[in-house]
């Protein structure tokens, strides 16, 4: 069995784990990016789907109608379920940034101290 050198193996963990931090780093930067984008485009349709939900709700008050109730709540779920998509994705996205920081704060350990 082969031994490390004392001044080889941890300087090479030390890189190793220096390395894993920064792919991780990468690759949570990239999913952030992504999920950043489908937030917009889901507040996006948000907005449109609300006030759809709002007209929908005023012509069955003004039409008094079941199927008008029946078209409002159908829109109105609709907008709920994107509504939970998109605080979903939020959530998402603030742990991915805890975790980001956390990795961080790691990368800090493998500094030089000056």
């Amino acid at each position: 069995m082969r031994r490390c050198h004392s001044g080889h193996g941890p300087r090479r963990l030390l890189h190793v784990s220096r390395t894993i931090l920064e792919r991780r780093l990468v690759d949570i930067s990239a999913h952030l990016k992504r999920l950043r984008a489908d937030i917009a485009v889901a507040e996006e349709q948000l907005r449109f789907l609300e006030e759809e939900a709002d007209e929908a709700r005023l012509r069955a008050l003004v039409s008094e109608t079941p199927i008008a109730d029946v078209e409002a709540g159908a829109t109105r779920r609709h907008a709920d379920a994107l509504a939970k998509y998109r605080d979903d994705l939020e959530g998402t996205i603030a742990h991915l940034v805890r975790e980001q920081d956390s990795l961080l704060d790691r990368m800090t350990a493998y500094l030089p101290s000056t």
